[in-house]
């Protein structure tokens, strides 16, 4: 299943810092306005759609 959506070109693999990079939308991804999260540990969170990372 091929997911089509728009993103701002953030690079997936990099884990960007909170305090350099806040949200640029509250809650939702700076890359794709995804409003879900997955936490494998309580500092990091990754988008559910796009898997951009983002260390809180």
């Amino acid at each position: 299943m091929e997911e089509n959506y728009e993103t701002n070109g953030y690079d997936i693999s990099v884990i960007y810092d909170y305090k350099e990079y806040p949200d640029v939308k509250f809650g939702l991804c700076d890359n794709c306005d995804y409003a879900l999260f997955k936490s494998s540990v309580e500092w990091l969170r990754e988008c559910r759609r796009c898997g951009m990372k983002k260390s809180i």
